[in-house]
């Protein structure tokens, strides 16, 4: 299952700086708007200990981690959902992501432009960036709304039933977007999940705020700009975390190890922000993670909170679910516990499951199959 997170906000926030922290795919970070034109797409590894320390018990040929998918979107400005600054290409590329990564600039520095200045008698003020971003992805998808409506109108007219219900759904969804509320926030129930769905609508995507802060603040991990943010997040029942992209710009370029823990600890920091962004944006999508250990690979997958043991197998190799005869299952902590497979089984604590099976955060499994 491949997580894609696109990277969005307005020009010079931080948002290539913080892909490049991510993915060291290299994109150019300047301090002019729309330095990034093409979308950049990078791999990022979702960093778990619980794989690490299997893969010292089991010494694998090889440690695979389940994956992210980052795509570093263009800076987003007034006027996008009609246009502006390359606008539509930037939001349909939005449109394929699963999730939203929402950088706002919560920093002060008078040396990097911010598009709003010349408009706008506070340059810094993220909950106003917010409402920009926001507001360009609501019109984007009322336009969407308002179309498939137009179409739903002419259906219902020959008396088609299920047309008839789709416009009262549309003309709700459509007055909500029009009082300034995204759709996520609309109560349209099963039917207008689904519908929501279909249409791929911007603002019905999962949101994680990211706040970006200058050094002085990360330690403390909070400004008057980050409270800011915090607040909005709470209203609308998203998340909001804080990190500063040059500092993880600058601990990527750091190979070693005791490097980064010495520089870490300088900062005043546990870990890196993007572990907690990456951890973060899973829970967001309700995923957890699963893993296989064996001589040849010790490897982590990702699956959806609630799906069972097939459903598990199926993400190894569509066959595996078609298959599906059980399961042989660990949890992780027996398996640390005990310190290999053959001392599960000695004491007991490997389990056989079945279809109904319910797959738990970290189990160690493998699975038995006919094609």
């Amino acid at each position: 299952m491949a997580l894609k997170c696109g990277i969005v906000g307005l020009p010079n926030v931080g948002k290539s700086t913080l892909f490049n922290a991510l993915s060291n795919a290299g994109a150019l970070a300047a301090n002019y708007p729309f330095a990034t034109i093409e979308p950049n797409v990078g791999m990022v590894p979702v960093p778990d200990p619980r794989l690490d320390r299997l893969a010292e018990l089991v010494k694998p040929q090889q440690t695979v981690p389940t994956t992210v998918q980052i795509v570093d979107i263009a800076g987003l400005v007034r006027g996008a959902s009609k246009g502006e600054g390359l606008g539509n290409q930037f939001l349909a590329n939005i449109r394929e992501c699963d999730a939203i990564l929402h950088v706002l600039r919560c920093f002060d520095d008078d040396n990097i432009i911010h598009v709003e200045a010349a408009t706008s008698p506070v340059a810094i003020d993220p909950a106003r960036d917010r409402d920009i971003v926001e507001t360009e992805l609501q019109l984007k998808d009322l336009e969407s709304v308002d179309k498939r409506l137009s179409k739903a109108r002419s259906t219902a007219k020959s008396g088609n039933k299920d047309a008839t219900k789709e416009v009262e759904l549309l003309e709700a969804l459509s007055a909500h977007l029009n009082a300034g509320q995204s759709a996520r926030a609309w109560a349209g129930g099963e039917a207008g999940a689904a519908l929501m769905a279909e249409l791929m609508l911007l603002t019905a995507k999962p949101v994680l705020y990211v706040c970006n802060v200058a050094e002085a603040d990360l330690a403390t991990g909070t400004n008057a700009h980050v409270e800011a943010v915090k607040k909005l997040a709470a209203a609308e029942g998203a998340g909001a975390i804080v990190i500063c992209a040059a500092i993880e710009a600058q601990i990527q370029q750091l190979e070693d190890p005791a490097e980064r823990a010495d520089y870490l600890e300088a900062m005043g920091i546990a870990e890196p922000g993007l572990h907690l962004l990456i951890r973060t944006a899973y829970q967001l999508l309700g995923l957890q993670t699963y893993f296989t250990a064996g001589v040849k690979e010790v490897r982590a997958w990702t699956i959806r909170r609630g799906d069972r043991a097939p459903q598990a197998a199926g993400v190894i190799h569509t066959d595996f679910e078609k298959g599906f005869i059980r399961a042989e299952v660990i949890g992780y902590d027996d398996y640390v516990t005990l310190g290999s497979e053959a001392a599960v089984k000695e004491a007991g604590k490997l389990r056989v499951e079945g279809k109904e099976y319910v797959v738990a955060d970290g189990d160690v499994m493998h699975f038995r199959f006919n094609v």
